[in-house]
């Protein structure tokens, strides 16, 4: 299964990894890599002489191409920009920001840009700024969301743009990934799902509660903050959305909540203050496999449905 982003980015699979923070470093990132996808390694908000550490290791696990996800709201983010710069990955994905003025330093680099987009315009602005492609992300992913659902929100982008697609938010199987290419996409990008890697050093509380999710496990905080955050219903994300809409609590309080809660989540398995991002698709992970069983099983999978799609167009 080959499209155009396997040639642009030098993949053998159109399969992305998410970057996701306190948990994408450079061990996951290069085992799926070396799985034949694109490995993701997460700055998150920290400091870049981590980033550029975890970097270093990836290129003693990997020769293949791996990228670096940088959040632009980050404190961290123009020191990130110029490490990623300095060492020279392969891909760039970025989010929660407008990436235009650190192009010209990763293109000069020779890296290639492929922000995230929540919004048509948001697709439009990037290609003008040089990105090679973008990744389109619908409200059913795990994280930080937008408005519209990757079904509406993918072939819209596809109209819009002229650079590659590559879909993400609620793909979990190889249904999700042939769903995407009959959007228009040239790729897809799963977060969720390489949770449960056995590459991903995780909190295995954070992998078991990822398994054991039903489809209605998830919940979205943050709405009032101006930055919606899609978790696993657990304590903390209930009295965290509790809180929310008590007007005697206030912004700053609110925002306070969540500081660390992460953290607690991915690396201590706190149950009751962690935050566990995860998208609408958790109901579908049922297993812990290795990144190279995961993206085998979703390029079968999506064969199959695509080489039997006829048996619905007569």
């Amino acid at each position: 299964m080959k499209t155009p982003i396997c040639k642009l980015v030098g993949i053998e699979h159109p399969v992305f990894q998410g970057g996701m923070a306190w948990i994408a470093d450079a061990v996951l990132a290069a085992a799926v890599s070396n799985a034949g996808g694109l490995g993701i390694i997460a700055a998150g908000n920290a400091p870049a002489e981590y980033v550029a550490g975890q970097i270093k290791i990836a290129k003693t696990l990997t020769d293949r191409p791996f990228g670096v996800n940088i959040m632009l709201l980050s404190p961290c983010a123009e020191a990130v920009a110029q490490a990623v710069a300095d060492e020279r990955v392969a891909v760039v994905t970025t989010g929660a920001g407008n990436p235009s003025k650190y192009m010209n330093l990763w293109t000069g680099a020779g890296i290639k840009v492929i922000p995230v987009v929540a919004s048509v315009g948001q697709a439009k602005m990037v290609q003008r700024g040089g990105a090679v492609a973008v990744i389109a992300e619908g409200c059913e992913s795990g994280g930080h969301v937008g408005e519209s659902t990757t079904m509406a929100l993918v072939p819209q982008v596809c109209d819009a743009v002229e650079i590659p697609v590559i879909a993400a938010g609620g793909i979990g199987d190889g249904r999700g990934v042939a769903a995407a290419f009959m959007l228009g996409a040239a790729g897809v990008q799963l977060g969720t799902r390489f949770l449960v890697a056995k590459e991903c050093g995780v909190h295995q509380r954070y992998k078991d509660k990822i398994i054991g999710a039903k489809d209605i496990d998830t919940i979205t905080t943050g709405k009032r903050l101006g930055h919606p955050v899609r978790s696993l219903k657990t304590p903390f994300s209930r009295d965290f959305f509790s809180k929310e809409y008590d007007m005697s609590v206030t912004n700053e309080a609110l925002e306070a909540l969540g500081e660390g809660a992460l953290r607690l989540a991915a690396v201590e398995g706190d149950l009751q203050k962690g935050c566990f991002l995860a998208g609408q698709i958790a109901g579908l992970v049922k297993k812990e496999q290795s990144a190279k069983e995961i993206i085998n099983e979703l390029i079968t999978e999506a064969e199959e449905i695509l080489n039997g799609a006829s048996k619905w167009a007569k």
